[in-house]
Formats: C-alpha cells, sequence, structure tokens
C-alpha cells in the first residue's frame, strides 16, 4: 500500500512546492495578516488556511469536490459566498481604525487569544470559500493515484495531507520573514492605520477577482 516510485514523489513534491508558493488569496491573507498583526497573526491565519485545505482533500477524498466541478450552479454559488467573504472582510480592514493589535500582549498576558481565534476561523473560511482550490484538488490530485498502490480515496487523502504538509515546511520561514522585516514599521505611528487599508484593499481585490473567475 502507498508504494510509489521516486519519480512519483519527486513529481508530486515539486508541483506542491510550486503551489504553496503560488500568489493567490491564501498566502495574501496568510501574509497580509502577519504583516498586520505580526507572527502570531501569520500563524493563526496559516493554521485557518491549512485546516481549510485539510477540508478539501476530505472533500476531493469522499468525491464531493466533484460536484463543483460538474454543477455550475454549485461552483457559482461557492464562487460568490467566497467573493462576497473577502471583501466583507476586506470593507472591515477598510473601516478599521488602525493598529488594533499590531503589537504583542504583556508577557503571560494572553488578551489575544480570541483576535487569533478569529484570524483562524476566517483562514478557514478563506480556503473553504474558494472554489478554484476544491476543483484544483480534484484536478491534481487523481494525476497522483497509482493502480495497485492502495484504495483510491485513500491515495487522494494521503496527496492531498501531503500538499498541506509540504506548506508547513515553506510558510512558517515566510511569515517569520514577513515579521521580522516589518516589526520595526509597525512600532510607527500611522503604520498600522496603512497595513488596515492596504490589507482591506488587497482582499477587497481578491473578493472582485473571485466573483469574475470562470470554471
Amino acid at each position: 500500500m502507498f508504494d510509489y516510485t521516486v519519480l512519483h514523489w519527486s513529481t508530486f513534491l515539486t508541483a506542491a512546492a510550486l503551489l504553496n508558493l503560488s500568489p493567490g488569496p491564501d498566502m495574501a491573507f496568510i501574509l497580509g495578516q502577519t504583516l498586520r498583526g505580526g507572527r502570531k497573526a501569520g500563524f493563526a491565519a496559516m493554521s485557518g488556511i491549512w485546516t481549510g485545505a485539510l477540508g478539501h482533500a476530505l472533500l476531493a477524498a469522499a468525491g464531493l469536490s466533484a460536484i463543483l466541478a460538474s454543477s455550475a450552479l454549485a461552483f457559482g454559488l461557492v464562487k460568490w459566498v467566497g467573493a462576497a467573504y473577502l471583501i466583507w472582510l476586506g470593507l472591515g480592514a477598510l473601516r478599521a481604525p488602525g493598529g488594533a493589535f499590531l503589537s504583542e500582549p504583556p508577557e503571560g498576558a494572553r488578551p489575544g487569544l480570541q483576535v487569533w481565534r478569529q484570524i483562524w476561523r476566517q483562514g478557514v473560511f478563506v480556503s473553504l470559500l474558494n472554489p478554484k482550490v476544491a476543483i484544483f484538488f480534484l484536478a491534481f490530485l487523481p494525476q497522483f493515484v497509482v493502480a495497485g498502490a492502495g484504495p483510491v480515496w485513500a491515495q487522494l487523502f494521503l496527496h492531498g495531507f501531503l500538499v498541506i504538509a509540504v506548506a508547513a515546511l515553506i510558510e512558517p520561514p515566510l511569515v517569520l520573514i514577513a515579521e521580522t522585516v516589518t516589526r520595526g514599521l509597525r512600532r510607527r505611528p500611522g503604520f498600522g492605520l496603512w497595513l488596515d487599508r492596504a490589507l482591506g484593499t488587497l482582499l477587497v481585490g481578491l473578493g472582485v477577482g473571485l466573483a469574475f473567475q470562470q470554471r
């Protein structure tokens, strides 16, 4: 079971790495939250995106993602809900006063936990409500199903889970780099307001772009 060649793994892992490095709503959300709130916000966003991606892997393994690929109504519904959600998040950032949670909580205090949970939930929905991700998983994962290597659903889930495992190697360093680069800037007056406006504009733009995407 799960007996694959070296060529299989090298091809898959290369493709998974390129997938995780490609720009899109997921990466934009992670880096945007990192710039806005530091590494804790970035890690919260990242874990939310991973949770959503795990949901896509489960849906692909169960065959439910095929509904999005075959049904224009289902694709359109998820697309418009996802676009509306991104725009709603963006408008919220545009209206924010700036610097709402840019600084780290005092040592030993945990007032930021509610904020991190909120960012995590937002990341889950940003990932789950992107129909392109569901269709990508459906189109990408079956290419690595090998006859005789195990049940199809198990192979699909294994490779979907490994896409997230590759993300766990790539994305944390990007979060740490982004946090390091902007650590000093985030202490400057007015920078939090600028970040909120930039993040809000980015999310609204991503939402509009998603609304106009075709299958």
